[in-house]
């Protein structure tokens, strides 16, 4: 029996998987599929609903997203969000404009059909997150207007007989704190939904499609000692056992002792194929003298491949890597749509040289962070590796601003220990997503024992988040600061300050480089 699934069409939008990873929280299959998708092609995936996301084009302008308008005509019930909307909105007639007032962020919407599916149990009066500079200015024959806001004129509509529904806000982000109620609307009572899909669903999939992929051939698995790259690890290993080698590169950017952590986690808990390749002088010669952000990862991106290649060729019949690539690494190194934007390489994603020999598996790539986490679980991993703080795979050299040095890096891993020590002890641990210390390229003046000093301040980065796309500083009680600071200022050399970082992403992000 085949699985029931929605598919989301990606006309551009940064939020493209946050909609498919939403319909996933609601227990029903969701995947991806780009505007190259036919008709025929969409028959053949047999969708229960079809939503077409939103996307910073004009419908108007040469060029911009579309799909065949006999998808429209399946009979396949869709929701189009933003982009979606005005794409549905056209193909019918109707006229998109440029709005006189564009909306961003909150808006009042007030539901004017108040009997639409779509809104069923939700208030007359709504606050919802809006992003656009385009407006429909009515529906298009056949359709009926649900809802509006004091600039948008259509900011929800639908057609029932066509099984069409658009909406112009974004149901999908936290900031409409009900759009999970209109999701769920739309999966269960318009596309008929079950809600039998579980991530243990996911994990099987994941498995055999490895092992598919594999056969016989063997898997160079790339640990960075996160746990993207051990949930990939554990997967590939279900999938093709002693077929598996885990390469664990130190590179010597570690956290403090961390190194030794992840041998024995591999060594001892999963017993797998598993060598340490001690590269750090390596790492750090290639490093020397680099200050731009961009080049340090993508410096240690072909380093990273460069020993998987080497290691590759001392074992026979390796023709693929597996990585622990995940979601919010693919948007912010390339996106999902052809209109994303770049915001900054990632080792596993960006920067792979075209002469690599090796086939790529990544079998994270759609999930997010806390996804990762459930899936993890589910392998069977212990809670305390899982839920561990994340870590780049660029490790210290991201958050050394400027060169990295050797003296740095000690300078770094010893302040990080501190952070993470203190911050294990205390009540706020679990509601942490991320946390640790920058060492920007400054010094400044201090007194310390009735002297003068000249030292690095450490800039303090915590946050709160659940998919590591949206995130905010976390609101830590004084105390616990106050220990922070005073143990790195009067453990760590070269120390003489502590800053808080309380910028949320967007719009900065959560690492600094």
């Amino acid at each position: 029996m085949q699985q029931e699934k929605i598919i989301v069409v990606d006309l551009g939008s940064q939020y493209t998987q946050l909609i498919a990873r939403r319909i996933r929280e609601l227990d029903v299959y969701s995947e991806i599929r780009t505007t190259d998708i036919t008709v025929e092609g969409m028959r053949k995936e047999k969708p229960i609903g079809i939503i077409l996301s939103g996307g910073p084009g004009s419908v108007y302008e040469f060029g911009s997203p579309e799909v065949e308008k006999g998808i429209l005509e399946l009979g396949i019930p869709i929701l189009g969000i933003c982009y979606g909307l005005h794409f549905i909105g056209r193909m019918y007639g109707g006229k998109v404009i440029s709005a006189k007032a564009a909306e961003y962020g909150k808006a009042e919407l007030h539901v004017v059909a108040p009997d639409s599916i779509l809104f069923k149990n939700l208030n007359p009066d709504l606050i919802c997150w809006m992003s656009h500079g385009d407006v429909l200015k009515s529906p298009p024959r056949g359709f009926r207007l649900v809802a509006q806001t004091y600039h948008t004129p259509v900011a929800a509509m639908e057609n029932t007989r066509r099984k069409l529904y658009a909406v112009q806000f974004h149901p999908e982000v936290t900031h409409t704190p009900w759009g999970v109620e209109l999701l769920r609307n739309f999966a269960y009572d318009v596309c008929g939904a079950s809600g039998t899909w579980r991530m243990a669903s996911f994990i099987e999939g994941a498995v055999n499609g490895i092992r598919e992929k594999v056969a016989s051939a063997q898997i160079l698995c790339g640990i960075s000692g996160g746990i993207d790259s051990l949930t990939t690890a554990v997967l590939a290993q279900q999938a093709v056992g002693d077929q598996l080698y885990c390469i664990f590169v130190d590179h010597g950017l570690m956290r403090l002792n961390e190194a030794d952590q992840v041998e024995r986690v591999f060594k001892k808990q999963f017993r797998a194929n598993f060598r340490r390749v001690n590269a750090a002088r390596r790492f750090l010669g290639k490093l020397r003298d680099v200050k731009n952000p961009e080049r340090k990862r993508k410096i240690i991106g072909r380093e990273f491949i460069r020993v998987f290649e080497e290691e590759a060729q001392k074992l026979k019949n390796i023709k693929f890597i597996a990585q622990g690539t995940i979601y919010p690494d693919v948007i912010e190194s390339h996106g999902v749509g052809k209109h994303a934007h770049v915001i900054k390489s990632h080792h596993n994603v960006g920067g792979l040289p075209k002469q690599m020999k090796l086939k790529l598996l990544e079998p994270l790539r759609d999930l997010f962070k806390d996804e990762v986490r459930k899936v993890a679980l589910g392998l069977g991993v212990p809670e305390r590796v899982v839920y561990r703080q994340p870590f780049p795979g660029p490790g210290m050299a991201i958050r050394i601003i400027g060169t990295v040095t050797p003296r740095k890096v000690k300078i770094l891993q010893l302040a990080d220990a501190i952070i993470q020590e203190e911050l294990a002890s205390s009540e706020i641990y679990a509601d942490i997503g991320q946390a640790f210390g920058v060492l920007p390229d400054i010094k400044s003046v201090g007194v310390m024992g009735d002297r003068r000093t000249y030292g690095y301040p450490i800039i303090l980065r915590i946050v709160t988040t659940t998919d590591w796309m949206t995130a905010d500083w976390a609101r830590i009680p004084y105390t616990v600061l106050e220990s922070i600071s005073n143990r790195i200022i009067n453990e760590v050399p070269e120390v003489n300050r502590v800053a808080y970082d309380i910028s949320s992403k967007p719009p900065a992000t959560i690492e600094w480089e």
